[in-house]
């Protein structure tokens, strides 16, 4: 990479901490409803303790184009944003391929479905519908790749040692590559400032000597992901991060820095994420040109949107997200829930209890796996069975699956599946099932809890504090977001996202299993940050002693 894309060292200090103008108008560039026809996209629709499950991810191709997983239709929606009227392009994924996250390269595209797989578009280039073919299953993806994987949460859950790690041990990744759309791959270093409000970013060519483009961020409370996600054609840079909160004075929120080939602030891109806005793995996406398009799904539809950008002259300060919240007293009596009767227990045997649902391996016998087709979920064409489990007759799988309305613990589920009971259930638009077994969200979170009743997302407050300051989760604390999701909270990263277990239908595949997740988009979408009030708390609690994979409860095969 030549060095004539870059000009010497830039400073530039952005920094949230006053109210601004507001924010910049989204455009709607594409909106699909629910259905599996050419202009629609799988859409589950949300339920008590269930979140809307739609397309997963969005990524911007070389030409511009846009690619959306939707995987509950088994396919990838290609279309150009210049012609929004015009039908989208279907590219139908393999049949035992359900990926949760995207990235397109050149003719490639890459899928992550808890390893990197590389498919091909086969058929002719203009046809409606055309195919997609595996080329280097099981190969190690380019270094790029995973990086731009790993932006947002799609990469290997590290060994199952340390699991006490909290934020002040995790400062922010050291380096990070990015497979950029203008000037192929680079590499971006972080130096994060002491205060854990900024950074220093030093952006260069990969495996060039050139001088680096230095940008310096800061947020108004406390930085929480922070990912170069793309330079364009002119040399400009996008940066997404995080502001997180440390108290209720404040919420969180995210957003795309845009910064000139020179290094000065350009204007920001604020992302739309609202409670109204469901967890999408890949919500964000920059275009060579330098378009930034938000994926967001929401109650009956799914919408690509154009995000507004507000221009930034001079030296001013900015805030983004909603106005801070003026709570009084009563608020945040409110926030520390009903007493209610718990029993205490430590965060390892939490840790030890969620690791189990996610890590045994078990043998799907005919009882199991069920009838083929079993019953067809209302709101949407898929079956009762979760994804995971899908052609898996007798052969060994890995995970508790995830089953709508249901509770229990491991011995309990293992006994179930080993007297032939149905595994799982995804119907979450129907009444729960009597002849199957597993967990939902908020069931696995009440066993990792110890708890013998099932406390579901609205009902956890009672018997929970919330955690005002987000940096200050431990292994075993939650993310709830009442209503719709919970997520068991475990560490965080070195670069500073946050890692759970959860039971999803979407994120997991129909299973319980261990994800990444920014923060900040958590935060934003309505997550609040929980603590069982029944846990033996400690500033710094030991080690925790995790479940081999592989290893089964009671009763299990």
């Amino acid at each position: 990479m030549s060095r004539r894309y870059f000009v010497l060292p830039a400073v530039l200090l952005l920094s949230l901490v006053t109210a601004g103008p507001g924010r910049a108008d989204d455009t709607v560039i594409r909106e699909f409803s629910s259905g599996s026809g050419p202009g629609a996209v799988g859409i589950v629709e949300p339920g008590e303790d269930a979140d809307t499950e739609g397309p997963q991810a969005i990524y911007a191709g070389d030409r511009g184009e846009i690619y959306l997983l939707d995987q509950l239709n088994g396919r990838i929606l290609q279309f150009d944003p210049s012609e929004p009227s015009r039908p989208p392009q279907s590219l139908a994924l393999p049949e035992d391929l359900r990926p949760t996250d995207i990235v397109v390269s050149a003719d490639t595209i890459y899928t992550w479905d808890g390893q990197v797989r590389a498919l091909q578009a086969t058929g002719p280039a203009d046809a409606p519908t055309r195919g997609l073919s595996l080329t280097r299953s099981g190969e190690p993806p380019d270094e790029a790749i995973g990086s731009v994987f790993a932006q947002m949460g799609s990469q290997p859950i590290e060994a199952e040692d340390g699991l006490t790690r909290r934020v002040g041990q995790a400062a922010g990744r050291g380096r990070q590559v990015i497979a950029s759309h203008g000037r192929g791959a680079m590499t971006a270093d972080f130096s994060p400032a002491a205060d854990e409000a900024g950074v220093e970013i030093n952006l260069r060519p990969k495996g060039s000597a050139a001088a680096a483009l230095r940008l310096r961020l800061q947020v108004r409370s406390r930085l929480g992901a922070v990912e170069v996600l793309d330079v364009d054609r002119q040399g400009r840079a996008y940066v997404l991060a995080e502001n997180i909160p440390t108290d209720f004075s404040d919420q969180a929120s995210a957003f795309v820095a845009r910064f000139a080939a020179s290094g000065a602030l350009e204007g920001v891109h604020e992302l739309p994420l609202d409670s109204s806005v469901a967890v999408s793995r890949r919500f964000v996406t920059v275009t060579p040109n330098g378009d930034v398009y938000f994926l967001r799904n929401r109650k009956g539809a799914t919408d690509v949107l154009g995000v507004g950008f507000r221009p930034l002259k001079g030296a001013g300060v900015i805030d983004t997200g909603p106005p801070r919240p003026q709570l009084s007293f009563a608020d945040l009596a409110r926030r520390r829930g009903a007493n209610a009767a718990v029993r205490p227990l430590t965060r390892a045997r939490v840790l030890e209890t969620a690791q189990a649902f996610a890590t045994i391996k078990w043998r799907v016998n005919r009882g199991a796996y069920g009838g083929d087709p079993d019953s067809v979920c209302s709101g949407f064409n898929r079956v009762r069975r979760p994804g995971y489990l899908h052609g898996k007759a007798d052969q060994e799988v890995q995970g508790i699956p995830y089953c709508w309305g249901c509770m229990g613990s491991l011995p309990q589920i293992a006994s179930n599946i080993e007297h032939g009971v149905k595994a799982g259930n995804i119907c979450t638009r129907n009444d729960p099932r009597r002849d199957v077994t597993g967990v939902d969200c908020s069931a696995f979170v009440s066993a990792s809890w110890g708890l013998a009743t099932h406390f579901t997302t609205i009902a956890i407050p009672s018997i929970t504090k919330p955690v005002s300051n987000p940096f200050e989760l431990l292994p075993g604390d939650a993310l709830n977001k009442p209503g719709a999701h919970v997520m068991l909270f475990v560490r965080f990263t070195p670069d500073r996202k946050a890692e759970v277990i959860e039971a999803s239908t979407g994120g997991c595949n129909g299973k319980v299993c261990r994800n990444v997740y920014p923060l900040g988009s958590l935060l934003a979408r309505g997550y609040q940050p929980v603590r069982y009030r029944g846990l033996l708390d400690a500033a710094d609690p030991t080690p925790v002693a995790t479940a081999r994979p592989g290893a089964a409860a009671a009763g299990a095969r």
